[in-house]
């Protein structure tokens, strides 16, 4: 295990921060400005529990496809509606790259919705070279030398920047950066855009549902607020979200998370 990761830098939607920072080792680094247009930005998982209990970590999943460099093949993940769940254990490390939302149906080219709640392998969506790349990530513990090679392999494959999917980019940008957006209507109104165009686009280049994104992104932020360790008004909090009541906020979190808000920031 390679120490020194703070629970605050594990991320939005990461779950149990203060156990998963004791277990792993999380980065992220930026893309170069040629590949910034597909890609947010790469994240390596380092581990090492050799002689101890594997750990199984726990993420509420954004609205991005990620290409992963792992064992025993290179994969790429679609949209994972419910928790995102993996088990570690031994010693190993995984380099991922996390596509803008929308970014990935030029690649795909086919509407990101096949992708949901699916993971694919690579070698199925591109040439030989993807392995070619693994064996160079799996290689080097070296994060510089891994987002190389990750580099190198999508500067050689990326298509002509599609406009609609930066469109599409900045449209999910907008709604998640606020949480207390409840209805697709109100999301359409706010974009410009009509309701069934909206989820038209949501399905051909994000692979959810608007509305799947709005309440995506209402937990992810009772989930960073419950993790902040002061106390909470969950009431409040519910109402500030949209929801209608605490219960409506409870129910919604404890079919995402496995348990009630209250007892996850407990934990």
């Amino acid at each position: 295990m390679t120490e020194g990761t703070k629970p605050e830098d594990m991320g939005r939607g990461v779950l149990y921060p203060e156990l998963m920072a004791t277990k792993i080792r999380l980065d992220r680094h930026e893309p170069s400005a040629a590949v910034a247009r597909f890609v947010e930005y790469y994240w390596v998982v380092a581990w090492d529990l050799r002689g101890k209990a594997s750990h199984e970590s726990k993420t509420l999943s954004h609205p991005n496809v990620h290409l992963v460099f792992e064992e025993p093949h290179p994969s790429v993940y679609g949209i994972v509606r419910g928790p995102f769940v993996r088990r570690i254990s031994g010693r190993g490390h995984v380099l991922g790259a996390r596509f803008r939302p929308g970014a990935f149906r030029a690649l795909l080219d086919r509407p990101v919705a096949d992708l949901v709640d699916r993971v694919v392998p690579a070698t199925g969506l591109f040439d030989g070279g993807v392995l070619d790349t693994q064996r160079a990530v799996l290689s080097t513990d070296d994060d510089a030398e891994m987002v190389a090679a990750a580099e190198d392999f999508l500067l050689a494959r990326l298509p002509e920047p599609d406009p609609v999917a930066d469109t599409v980019a900045d449209m999910v940008a907008r709604i998640t950066a606020e949480p207390s957006l409840v209805r697709v209507d109100e999301v359409a109104d706010l974009l410009g855009v009509p309701v069934r165009r909206l989820q038209r686009l949501f399905a051909e280049y994000v692979g959810a549902s608007p509305k799947w994104v709005l309440r995506r992104a209402r937990l992810h932020e009772a989930a960073e607020r419950a993790k902040q360790g002061t106390r909470i008004d969950w009431a409040a909090l519910a109402l500030d979200l949209g929801y209608s009541d605490q219960s409506h906020l409870t129910r919604d979190f404890t079919a995402a998370v496995g348990e009630p808000p209250a007892a996850y920031a407990k934990s």
